[in-house]
Order: C-alpha cells, then sequence, then structure tokens
C-alpha cells in the first residue's frame, strides 16, 4: 500500500495515478455520513519538464481553459516558473471515475516531489482544496483514495487512520481498510457529469423536510456496507450497493440511462449502483464470481464502455524521474 511519501526527485518526471469508484456513501459524505472507495488499475500518467514556455500536450497552455490546472499551478507551483505538462489516461473524463482527482494528484505529485518531496497527508489535503475549489463542491474521498491507492473509508471508526482531511470547519477521517480482492466492472454510460451541479441537487432534496431521515439512512446503509466489507460478505455488500441505489434514485442523481445499465446487468451482478456525483457518469458493479466477462458483455451491448477492474494497491507515485 501506498502510505510513504513522495520523495524528492528531478525533472523530467513521470507520475501515474489511478481512477477509483464508490462503494457506498457518495453524497452524504459531504454532509460528515461514511463513505467508502477503491483505488482502481485504471491509470492516469503525468509528465512535468522544464521548459521555455507553459506547454500542454506539446501545445501551449492556455490555464484558463482548464480549472483544475490552473488552480493546481497556483497551489503547487507558485513560482510560476515555466514547464511543459504531457498527460494520457485510461480513466473516461467527467465519468464518476476519479479523472479530476487522479490529474490534480499526479500534479501535486510532481511538483511536490521537485521540491524535495511531500508527505501522503498533505498531498491529500492539498489535491482535495485544488479540486474542490476547481468543482465548487464535494468531500475528499476522491482525492484521498487516489492519493493512498487500495480501499479506503471516511468517516468510519473501521480501520486504520490514515489523515483528517478539513475545509472551514468540515472534518473527515480516512482511513485504510482491507481488500476483499474481488474483481469489479465500472461501465460509462457516455453522459458526462458536473459534480457541482448535483451536489447541489442533493443538497436541495436533503433540505426537504425529509431530509434528515434520508440521510440517515445514508449513513445506515454505508456503516453496515463497510461492515459486510471487511467482513468480505459479497452477497451483502451486493444488497447495499442495491440500497444505496435506491437511496441515490431518491435525491434525484439517476436518470433512465443509468438505471438502463443497472437493468442490462442486473441478472449476472451481486449489486451495481451510482459511483460518484450521478446525473451521468458510471455505474459500479459486483459481479456474480466468474461473471465479470458476461458482466461486461451485457453492458457493452447496453451501449455502455465497461471495463473489468482491479483495486490498485499503488496510489499516486512517481515512477520516472531525472
Amino acid at each position: 500500500m501506498s502510505d510513504t511519501a513522495i520523495v524528492g526527485g528531478s525533472w523530467p518526471m513521470s507520475v501515474r495515478s489511478p481512477g477509483k469508484f464508490i462503494v457506498f456513501g457518495e453524497h452524504a459524505v459531504v454532509h460528515g455520513a461514511p463513505e467508502l472507495l477503491v483505488a482502481i488499475d485504471l491509470h492516469l500518467q503525468v509528465g512535468v519538464a522544464t521548459a521555455p514556455e507553459f506547454q500542454l500536450n506539446r501545445e501551449p497552455m492556455a490555464r484558463s481553459a482548464n480549472p483544475y490546472l490552473a488552480r493546481g499551478l497556483e497551489r503547487f507551483w507558485p513560482s510560476g516558473a515555466p514547464v511543459a505538462i504531457t498527460t494520457s489516461s485510461r480513466i473516461p473524463r467527467a465519468a464518476g471515475l476519479g479523472s479530476s482527482a487522479a490529474f490534480v494528484a499526479a500534479l501535486g505529485a510532481a511538483f511536490g516531489s521537485a521540491s524535495g518531496g511531500v508527505a501522503r497527508d498533505a498531498l491529500a489535503q492539498s489535491s482535495f482544496e485544488v479540486e474542490r475549489g476547481a468543482q465548487g463542491a464535494g468531500s475528499p474521498g476522491d482525492t484521498s483514495a487516489v492519493v493512498a491507492g487500495g480501499c479506503v473509508a471516511l468517516n468510519s471508526p473501521s480501520g486504520t487512520l490514515l489523515w483528517e482531511t478539513t475545509v472551514g470547519d468540515a472534518r473527515w477521517t480516512v482511513r485504510r481498510v482491507s481488500d476483499p480482492r474481488w474483481v469489479w466492472v465500472v461501465a460509462y454510460s457516455g453522459l458526462p457529469r458536473s459534480t457541482a451541479t448535483a451536489v447541489q441537487r442533493v443538497g436541495h432534496r436533503l433540505a426537504e423536510p425529509d431530509g434528515p431521515e434520508l440521510l440517515q439512512r445514508f449513513r445506515e446503509v454505508a456503516t453496515a456496507g463497510i461492515g459486510a466489507w471487511i467482513r468480505e460478505e459479497r452477497t451483502e455488500v451486493g444488497r447495499l450497493m442495491q440500497e444505496n441505489q435506491r437511496l441515490l434514485a431518491e435525491v434525484g442523481v439517476s436518470n433512465p440511462r443509468l438505471e438502463a445499465l443497472i437493468s442490462a446487468v442486473a441478472p449476472v451482478a451481486e449489486g451495481a449502483k451510482i459511483t460518484g456525483a450521478g446525473c451521468g457518469g458510471s455505474i459500479a458493479v459486483l459481479p456474480q464470481p466468474g461473471r465479470e466477462a458476461e458482466a461486461v458483455r451485457r453492458l457493452a451491448r447496453a451501449g455502455a464502455v465497461a471495463l473489468a477492474v482491479r483495486p490498485s494497491t499503488r496510489g499516486v507515485d512517481v515512477v520516472g524521474s531525472g
């Protein structure tokens, strides 16, 4: 597991960061409920080198066109010396699979390494601040998962404490939990999603009279789900994923396209649900044992970009330097 610091290095440098999916608790985590995330073996790679002018993928860099890049450079590279940045990625963008978190964390790791190294707790905090600033909303789950690698739980007493992340008066604990070593399937619907829009929609829904009851149900499902995860109770994890999906539909972040994908894979799945903000994006599927390939085929026939994935034990890290 990637609990050690990002060590110092020199440019040119390559940094690799995993994507992620959420098993339980998206949206409710913004309000202090537990969340369970898994870093996955879909990766984004960022290269950084000195240059006479700012470049992104060998073109003049328009920082204003990419809020993650603009805020990342402001936070991680205040000296302002020109750099050339290159990117390649297997993580679909705006798909709920952690592409922005992976990019921000990779930038932070590259600049942190070039400045002598950076501790992972500090990188997780700064990456969250950059991503939240660019999105205008959200929790530190995505950035913590891609920085730590493996499986992480927020706001849960279970697992080994990695760090705490804060913004204003809000505070989240981040803990490492065990990996049951299951194969998963993620499927991108083809509909991009907006985290800020979805978070605002859920916020309005939770402000209604039954909002506290809904939030408590999210909390109960995530708490039970994390317990079942640690006990490696596969069928129960799948059942609770289905319950979590019903709650996500109730707060308004599902749609007919996502529900159609969930229905398409249901005959071969223990459970399936939205991962991430919703209103588009992707679903995460726990297939029945041995039926992973069939799950991928069913989702592909339904028009999704479907991939079998495994947890990535390695979080963001330098893979080449100097």
